[in-house]
């Protein structure tokens, strides 16, 4: 058992170590296995068909299941179409000392009111003169040529991504359960048992957070898209279909979709001054997303998180944290699936060996 437990241990770290070592090739094979599993059904549903008597071949229904998926995509270009072509035309129209005299009216509040109750000695328009020094040395600070190289690398470097995973979604795809085959293969036959137990219940857990996630994310668009209409929002299915993915980063997903749905109905109000109609909207905004929120960590994450991972949701909170740490939103998003991974692999190998004679053979 001891010589178990040290092989084991050394697998972790060597897998690790690749992991860390080969990371873009991880990322593209995780998001390949986890598009594979969404367009699995798909793909053996169109081969099922009958055309001219036959079948439809498997590669043709990948080829129709990746043209689903990119009509979804279009679609959802098609619905921000409007708002940034919208927002274009604001941006040209724009008086920027307007604007800057409006977002500052805030501060000018903030500096009469510790004026006013001698809280404050400096001079009337001291805070919106260091606001305004500090808005221009920013502009003055900026490097455009080091920011338009950036883009042009994340640009590059994004469409290398999305062509890694097509073509390796593909082939998962096409052949179908190539990679467990693969695996499975190199596993000594006195830990198939246990490995087979974990390999099923990872993949039953896995495919029911994915679902789950989806039902997030549906549930979100829904709740936010019928609550900023009923108020008379602007771009309302667009704002929702943002906070709907944006909703996939845990805890910060929600307050990004929130920022984003006040700044577009700001934005399309054509008002950029701080009245009560300004305020009023964005209390509108606020709370229909405050009713999101609500919703979502009541109802949704714990029926996603804790019925279809079993885990506590203090268990969730950490790992979620946890992952942040190591690599940022990337991190945050993957947490939970690959802590799945992690803790039921580990379960089943103690079971394993509390459980199976063949790990107390030559022990």
């Amino acid at each position: 058992m001891n010589r178990t437990l040290v092989a084991i241990g050394v697998f972790v770290v060597l897998l690790g170590v690749a992991i860390w070592y080969f990371s873009n090739i991880f990322i593209y094979l995780t998001i390949s296995l986890v598009l594979a599993t969404v367009l699995r059904p798909m793909t053996s549903q169109i081969v099922r068909f009958e055309v001219f008597g036959g079948k439809v071949p498997r590669y043709i229904a990948i080829f129709g299941s990746y043209a689903v998926v990119l009509g979804v995509l279009a679609l959802f270009l098609v619905l921000f179409i409007p708002l940034i072509s919208n927002q274009l035309e604001v941006l040209a129209s724009l008086d920027f000392s307007v604007v800057f005299d409006s977002l500052v009216q805030p501060v000018r509040w903030v500096e009469t009111f510790l004026i006013n109750n001698r809280l404050s000695d400096g001079p009337t328009g001291f805070m919106v003169d260091s606001v305004r020094k500090g808005v221009v040395d920013f502009i003055h600070t900026m490097d455009f040529t080091e920011i338009l190289n950036q883009l042009i690398s994340f640009t590059g470097n994004f469409f290398i991504g999305v062509l890694a995973v097509g073509f390796i979604t593909f082939f998962l795809l096409y052949e179908n359960g190539i990679l467990r085959r693969q695996v499975i293969a190199v596993i000594p036959n006195k830990y198939f048992e246990v490995f087979i137990s974990a390999l099923y219940k990872i993949e039953r857990l896995l495919s029911n957070f994915l679902l789950g996630i989806l039902f997030q994310m549906i549930s979100i668009f829904s709740i936010a898209s019928v609550g900023l209409s009923i108020v008379g929002v602007n771009y309302a299915l667009t704002i929702a279909v943002f906070a709907a993915i944006a909703n996939l980063i845990p805890y910060l997903g929600p307050l990004l979709g929130g920022i984003f749905g006040i700044a577009v109905a700001v934005s399309t109000s054509g008002d950029f001054t701080f009245n009560n109609d300004t305020l009023i909207l964005i209390a509108k905004v606020f709370s229909v997303f405050a009713v999101v929120q609500a919703i979502d960590n009541l109802v949704l994450q714990p029926l996603i998180f804790s019925k279809s991972v079993k885990a506590h949701p203090l268990e969730i909170f950490v790992i979620i944290f946890v992952g942040a740490t190591i690599a940022g939103i990337p991190g945050m998003i993957g947490a939970i699936p690959v802590y799945t991974v992690l803790r039921v692999s580990s379960t089943e190998i103690y079971a394993g060996f509390n459980q199976y004679r063949v790990f107390k053979i030559k022990s």
